[in-house]
């Protein structure tokens, strides 16, 4: 349980002081609780030898009542020094989890790790907050209420002492036995805790398709399972954790008969004398209590062991390094725009993009096209620095993104994705986090320009709508204004369209080009798109296929060639035909 203990102390980082000075008045604490005991002992002394009269009896009734009152005020100061330093703790923890989070690369969100993630928030800090600092102070008292039952049985006699010593070492070993075991289960109870987490969000995410496939039973049978096995390894927990309990109360039984046999024959031979004797007798059945009730509640520390290292397992994983020149982004302005040079990226060992190299000029609009997969959205990822590459570099107006703050070089770039995502807020913010400190007429000009002041009007609070979260009482397309609002008020000098108009209906298709249109103007252009008419009038066309650039070109060059673009827009045709003839 040391092992924990110190654990928790090594995170409490500037709240260190208020625990370790919490300690000291869970010491006073344990002392004073068990200063009745040791009153009631000297005054049965003065009884005996006659010595108890009424003044002193009085002296004894105060010292009583003194006692009683400084421990209500040390259990007092102690709890409100460690209570308070664990919320905030905590607090000051989850704001390090988010700003980490904040800096990972995209691929640790995308590799299974969101119900780590969610698990780890929603579970276990919250356990840790609220067992941390209250099982961190009793396990305190404990240790020092068991110190003071020792030192008093050798305070009457050595033998008395030598038995309860040897019975609370063996107390302790088995009870670190437990505290181990509980350790390595709680690990596997843990992770439990994290696989229903992740099984919940899919069976939620995906209800809308389970639904329409009437796959409600088949898919709930996941969940089912992971709640079953939740159960298991819960009981499989506390099954394996009862022998280790049934030890600590054989223990503390024959611990407590022995000490009070050996006192009964010391009594018996003489070698302590009545008052020794009643005094223990007093102490006799709270003697090893301290430790039987720290260890058979072990259980939380060994889940919170479990918690911290989970917490800390994704405050290792490895940030995005962000030691650039905030000021880096404008330092040549007859550099490209955009440049990748002899560009390689690798995602778990898989070659994603091979040698990939073209200069965008400031002002030009290029398109990049192939089929799913090829690595047209990873470049773009990787121009926004999601990811790091390996090799090559990645150049905004002449120097390496790598050396330019991420604050600052997120400035420079706006992104209109296919699937919009909306914060449960109201829509002038949602707007608004394109730039925080634009005024209201900026954020009004933003969303005329995008064809969504009508509707965002026609809602019944206007701009100050609350949209369900990712935008769920709002259609695909008024999203997608929305979105293109956002980063029409930002007024990033490069804006990259990935599929941004790919599954609109056409009603709101023609607004939305609209919208791009006035985002786009003098702007540096990149779009990945599968519709002919967003490409067409590129100043040049990139034909990605398996992290290659295999083409390039405009459109007219491209068609010339007869190589794979040609082949892509004669399907597109094809496709748009029969789509046609079939709806005729």
């Amino acid at each position: 349980m040391f092992r924990s203990i110190r654990r928790i102390i090594g995170i409490s980082g500037k709240y260190k002081s208020r625990i370790l000075t919490a300690f000291i008045f869970s010491f006073l604490k344990s002392v004073l609780q068990n200063g009745a005991l040791i009153l009631t002992i000297f005054m049965v002394d003065d009884f005996l030898e006659k010595r108890l009269t009424k003044g002193s009896f009085l002296e004894y009734g105060l010292l009583l009542l003194g006692a009683v009152l400084l421990q209500a005020l040390c259990i007092h100061i102690s709890d409100r020094l460690q209570s308070a330093a664990g919320f905030m703790l905590m607090a000051d923890l989850r704001v390090k989890l988010g700003e980490h989070l904040r800096k990972l690369p995209m691929g640790y969100f995308t590799s299974g790790n969101i119900g780590k993630i969610s698990s780890v928030l929603s579970t276990d800090m919250v356990f840790i907050e609220e067992n941390s600092m209250m099982t961190l102070a009793d396990t305190i008292s404990f240790y020092f209420s068991q110190m003071i039952f020792i030192v008093c049985m050798f305070f009457f006699n050595p033998i008395l002492g030598g038995i309860s010593l040897g019975v609370s070492l063996v107390m302790l070993l088995v009870g670190e036995g437990k505290y181990r075991n509980g350790i390595a289960l709680s690990k596997t109870r843990q992770e439990q805790s994290e696989y229903l987490t992740k099984a919940v969000l899919d069976y939620v995410e995906g209800i809308g398709i389970t639904k329409t496939y009437n796959l409600l039973g088949e898919k709930s049978k996941e969940l089912t399972a992971n709640f079953d096995r939740s159960c298991q390894e819960s009981l499989r927990f506390e099954k394996k954790q009862v022998p280790w309990g049934i030890a600590i109360h054989f223990l503390f039984e024959c611990g407590t008969a022995l000490v009070g046999l050996a006192a009964i024959i010391l009594y018996l031979n003489g070698t302590i004398p009545v008052t020794a004797f009643l005094g223990m007798s007093l102490f006799l059945l709270n003697i090893f209590v301290p430790l039987k009730i720290n260890y058979m509640d072990a259980e939380k520390l060994t889940i919170m062991d479990q918690a911290i290292d989970r917490m800390e397992e994704i405050l290792s994983v490895e940030e995005l390094q962000d030691q650039g020149d905030p000021d880096a982004t404008s330092i040549n302005g007859f550099a490209p725009a955009v440049e990748f040079k002899n560009v390689h990226f690798s995602y778990d060992k898989k070659e994603i993009i091979r040698n990939v190299s073209f200069k965008v000029m400031k002002g030009e609009t290029f398109a990049l096209v192939g089929p799913s997969g090829s690595g047209k959205s990873t470049l773009m990822n990787l121009l926004a620095r999601f990811w790091d590459i390996q090799e090559g570099t990645i150049l905004i107006n002449g120097k390496d993104i790598r050396k330019i703050a991420l604050s600052a070089l997120l400035e420079q770039i706006s992104m209109v994705f296919q699937n919009v995502y909306l914060f449960k807020d109201t829509i002038y913010n949602n707007i608004a986090m394109g730039r925080p400190d634009a005024t209201e007429e900026e954020v009004i000009a933003a969303a005329k320009k995008a064809r969504c002041y009508d509707f965002i009007m026609s809602l019944p609070e206007g701009f100050q709508t609350v949209v369900g979260e990712g935008g769920a009482s709002l259609s695909g397309g008024e999203k997608q204004r929305i979105s293109i609002a956002r980063c029409i008020l930002k007024d990033a000098p490069i804006v990259i369209l990935d599929e941004a108009t790919a599954s609109v209906d056409a009603d709101n298709e023609a607004a939305i080009q609209q919208a791009l249109s006035e985002l786009c103007k003098g702007k540096t252009l990149l779009i990945i798109a599968h519709r002919l008419n967003t490409i067409q009038d590129a100043d040049c066309i990139l034909v990605v296929n398996n992290g290659k650039i295999v083409e390039r070109g405009k459109h007219n060059e491209l068609m010339r060639n007869k190589g794979i673009y040609r082949k892509f827009v004669q399907i597109k045709e094809s496709d748009t035909g029969w789509f046609r003839r079939k709806i005729g």
